[in-house]
């Protein structure tokens, strides 16, 4: 009997693992990511749950394909998009981007930027992804002339919370978001007036 090739074998299991990662997605939009279960995760798939064991050792192991499989989603939207040349336009342009992809779905926000599960941490090749994230963000920071960590860190703060008021007070709505570009333009007014000597 000819042996099946190593390769083929891979490919196999990576889509059988990007299948389960998409359903356990699914399961986090019905039930809230703390809600997803293996039970229900197999029951879903038609399996059986022990089946599962082959592709993820534990629940947290499958979060954390969940959270690689997110960044790497937010990545290749960042990755996709066309930035204006003009550094200030650009970063409204990438914050936008982000903060649609955030909004798209609330699960995924969750495990990406809230930490709701609390014996989950990313292991560090997913954690890798998160900063490559943050990475472009700041690299856009950078064009526009903001270069101070502590500037950096109130930028993301800022974003982060605008997201979490419009997830909190106004779910599907713009109460919050439409006001991206003004927080932007006021923050990079107010970074680049305390670098300036």
């Amino acid at each position: 009997m000819i042996g099946t090739p190593a390769g083929a074998v891979a490919e196999r299991r990576a889509a059988r693992v990007a299948e389960i990662v998409a359903t356990a997605w699914e399961l986090a939009r019905d039930e809230g990511i703390g809600g997803l279960t293996l039970h229900g995760l197999a029951r879903r798939l038609g399996i059986r749950q022990p089946s599962l064991y082959a592709y993820f050792e534990s629940k947290n192991a499958l979060y954390d394909a969940m959270f690689a499989d997110g960044n790497r989603k937010l990545l290749e939207r960042l990755d996709a998009q066309r930035l204006p040349n003009d550094p200030r336009r650009a970063v409204k342009a990438s914050m936008q981007a982000f903060v649609d992809f955030v909004l798209a779905d609330t699960p995924r926000c969750q495990l990406l930027f809230q930490r709701p599960i609390p014996t989950f941490e990313p292991s560090a090749e997913s954690y890798a992804l998160a900063e490559d994230v943050l990475g472009r963000v700041i690299a856009r920071l950078d064009a526009a002339g903001v270069e101070d960590q502590g500037d950096i860190d109130c930028f993301v703060a800022m974003v982060a919370g605008l997201v979490d008021a419009q997830i909190s007070n106004d779910p599907g709505g713009t109460r919050w978001t439409r006001h991206l570009d003004r927080l932007v333009d006021l923050y990079l007014d107010d970074a680049n007036r305390r670098s300036t000597p």
